[in-house]
């Protein structure tokens, strides 16, 4: 498999603690962009008062694969983010380059406390 067999687990079952989207992932950078890109997706469907559904007849996309991607259970493709991010017009990829490093040199997504804890 290209890349090893880091893509045989889901973006979400790289989750340390809290809950999809918004837990504490491990160092696996492509598990964090993929929870990025999740919560990017929920936080522009909520904005903008859309249901998969209807994000999927807007931008071309299955409605199940917008699901699973919001669920962390697949790795989504270029050609589907970039047909999503038309619909939306607005960017999901996050600029993990930017994401602060921590002791180790590893980066992580800063995720506000209240929702690592659940809390809205």
């Amino acid at each position: 498999m290209p890349g090893g067999t880091r893509r045989g687990k889901k973006p979400r079952d790289y989750a340390v603690s809290g809950h999809w989207p918004y837990a504490v992932m491990d160092s696996a950078r492509q598990a964090q962009v993929g929870q990025a890109v999740a919560r990017a997706l929920a936080e522009a469907m909520e904005r903008r008062g859309l249901s998969a559904n209807a994000l999927a007849t807007a931008s071309g996309v299955n409605r199940q694969v917008i699901s699973n991607i919001l669920a962390g259970t697949v790795w989504p493709d270029m050609f589907t983010l970039a047909s999503i991010e038309e619909a939306l017009d607005e960017m999901l990829w996050p600029r993990h380059t930017d994401w602060p490093a921590d002791d180790d040199g590893a980066r992580h997504q800063p995720i506000p406390s209240h929702r690592r804890s659940g809390e809205e």
